[in-house]
């Protein structure tokens, strides 16, 4: 066993509290997971977790091992980071979460030119439309929108994203176009879960920004389910310009309110707040922000 991999395995094991979710986190077998740590525990001597058919929990001497084994671990990084930046080539790999529209569409178009340029960069990236807690899941960067809720994380813009309202002409031909949105509330509106108020749509009205109450018979946590629902004749949606261009060029849906739409949203880079950030990480952080700015 190579310590370094023991030690990794060590800090995922005791942040999933299981060696199956560490162990996958790693892209590692579990029966691997556990040879690293009972090789770990032989080689120091003692006792790293608590172990019961239910859960994986950390000894008073697992604690202070830990605690010792992140800052180790980040400069190894750092060590790593300095020779790949004599040699200007990239390597390693980047946990990397994002939302499942975005991330299936634009976000792969951006990286596909990072990693052709950086063969040696490995790309783990895992689709949600949850809110994934990058610290105790492992990962090295998320792709968020919207304000950063959490104020222990550090986020870099890559650019402003365009909200837009639709519906298909077809909707609009049975129900009438509304030509304020004071009007929506007669409409059948389709809800975005995520949202943190799915029940009232902002928009710019004389100069100001103004809400407006909604409400509808659909709701859902992806914004491409709202916009297939939409281009389907169900109601009026609202979401992110990337998600509706499909439908938009082929005439299964039309934007509405153009004129009152606001900023958007920001799209940011978040990851966690760390002594250093490997080379690999920043790189793919400035050529993302590059691609979008």
């Amino acid at each position: 066993m190579d310590t370094i991999d023991g030690m990794r395995t060590f800090v995922a094991v005791s942040r999933q509290n299981s060696f199956t979710a560490g162990a996958k986190m790693l892209g590692i077998s579990t029966k691997l997971a556990s040879k690293y740590i009972g090789q770990l525990e032989t080689r120091t001597g003692a006792q790293l977790f608590h172990r019961t058919t239910r859960n994986v929990t950390l000894t008073a001497t697992g604690h202070a091992y830990l605690e010792r084994c992140i800052p180790l671990l980040e400069q190894f990084d750092e060590l790593e980071d300095v020779v790949q930046k004599r040699q200007s080539e990239l390597a390693g790999s980047i946990r990397i979460t994002a939302p499942t529209a975005f991330g299936s569409t634009e976000l792969v178009e951006a990286i596909r030119p990072f990693q052709l340029q950086h063969p040696k960069v490995s790309i783990d990236l895992h689709l949600s439309d949850q809110r994934i807690a990058i610290i105790e899941e492992g990962f090295d960067l998320a792709l968020r929108f919207g304000v950063l809720e959490d104020s222990t994380l550090i986020a870099r813009k890559l650019m402003n994203m365009r909200i837009v309202v639709f519906a298909s002409p077809f909707y609009l031909a049975q129900k009438g176009e509304p030509i304020h949105p004071n009007a929506l509330l007669t409409h059948n509106c389709l809800l975005q879960r995520y949202s943190l108020d799915p029940s009232h749509w902002k928009f710019q009205i004389d100069g100001k920004l103004a809400q407006f109450s909604v409400n509808g018979s659909f709701k859902a946590n992806s914004p491409r389910a709202i916009a297939q629902m939409a281009a389907g004749g169900l109601g009026i949606g609202m979401g992110p310009i990337y998600v509706v261009e499909p439908y938009l060029k082929d005439g299964s849906l039309t934007l509405l309110f153009e004129k009152h739409e606001t900023e958007g949203t920001v799209v940011n880079a978040v990851y966690p707040p760390s002594r250093h950030l490997t080379a690999r990480i920043r790189g793919l952080i400035d050529h993302l922000a590059a691609y979008f700015g």
